[in-house]
């Protein structure tokens, strides 16, 4: 199943994406949530909730997806916990050795944009980067799970563009705030089920693409850190709650470690493809 997160006339909405369309939360049963955080958050509370939907969504009928105004597929998330060098080809271009642990950073909600959405280059830096990962969206509240239950708690999985300000980012050992522009990560097009794709995301081809040309091109087996590893360290330390985020790092390829360095500008095109979820595409603006 796929999901969206949307905007109808300026209220938010989220529904089930079908047949070209998109069937409204409020066709697909009675007393939903209002928001797609909401939902995830009821199907941890009732199992039965997705199968539900499934088939009422059989009887339903959609509208024109054209008709509403995409959002990031979970616009409100609680936490928004991101990876960095979690490839290893990533780690060696950057010069970066692989660590122990994962190297865990956080973004916020206003840096999240939608598929389609117009990427826009800050009038402070012009060295925005683009960087390729899989987005989980977890499913259910964990804290002391093990690697082997841990991918029980994944909901499903997106396309991100983990939209870097490089300069910003070195300005200070931790890299928070060049990861923090508004509007510079893009999150989309649509939030895909688990039950959809290999466990764990394992096995996916996952590209950046810049103005039609290929940017990185590797598989999601690559990446040091697995989602149900990641997982399981983080519910160590905190509390996963229903609709968080967590973003699984890059492959190699990316803009600064390319000679000369290439940045994203006004006029191009970024997308981020992932086998089996999608293509996340933003314009990118001044």
């Amino acid at each position: 199943m796929r999901f969206a997160s949307y905007n109808t006339g300026g209220t938010p909405g989220w529904g089930l994406l079908a047949d070209g369309g998109v069937l409204d939360g409020q066709q697909l049963g009675d007393g939903l949530p209002p928001t797609l955080r909401g939902f995830i958050a009821q199907c941890a509370a009732q199992p039965q909730l997705l199968a539900a939907v499934a088939a009422r969504a059989k009887v339903a009928t959609p509208s024109p997806l054209g008709a509403v105004t995409l959002a990031p597929c979970v616009p409100d998330p609680g936490k928004i916990i991101c990876l960095g060098v979690n490839y290893v080809d990533h780690a060696k271009e950057g010069g970066n050795a692989i660590a122990d642990f994962p190297a865990f950073f956080l973004r916020c909600n206003t840096s999240l944009l939608a598929h389609g959405a117009p990427l826009q280059v800050s009038p402070t830096s012009d060295k925005l980067d683009f960087e390729a990962e899989l987005a989980v969206v977890i499913g259910q509240r964990t804290r002391f799970v093990s690697e082997a239950d841990a991918l029980k708690s994944v909901f499903g999985y997106a396309c991100f563009n983990d939209g870097s300000y490089r300069d910003y980012q070195r300005k200070a050992s931790q890299w928070t705030i060049g990861k923090n522009f508004d509007a510079s990560g893009g999150f989309g097009p649509c939030l895909v089920t688990a039950d959809e794709l290999p466990a764990g995301g394992v096995g996916l081809r996952i590209q950046s693409i810049l103005n039609g040309k290929i940017m990185q091109d590797a598989n999601t087996s690559d990446m040091v850190f697995g989602v149900a590893r990641t997982i399981a360290l983080l519910s160590q330390c905190l509390t996963l709650e229903p609709g968080d985020v967590l973003v699984m790092g890059t492959p190699g390829g990316v803009g600064y470690a390319r000679t000369p360095p290439v940045w994203m500008k006004a006029g191009d095109t970024i997308d981020i493809s992932i086998q089996g979820i999608g293509v996340l595409s933003n314009p990118v603006t001044a």
